[in-house]
């Protein structure tokens, strides 16, 4: 049981401190929601479409 709060800390400890940064410059916020939001709404456009019936 010692390994395990011992572990819990080490990890807690290095959440905590983190790196550098958290973010990938490179990645906007707005195209990962916008894509994500694209998607979803295919699928269900898909789904929309195979449920004709009910």
């Amino acid at each position: 049981m010692t390994a395990f709060h011992s572990t819990a800390h080490t990890l807690t400890t290095l959440a905590a401190e983190g790196e550098k940064g958290g973010n990938h410059p490179s990645i906007s916020p707005f195209m990962t929601g916008g894509a994500a939001l694209l998607i979803l709404l295919l699928l269900l456009w898909v789904t929309t479409r195979f449920n004709r019936d009910r």
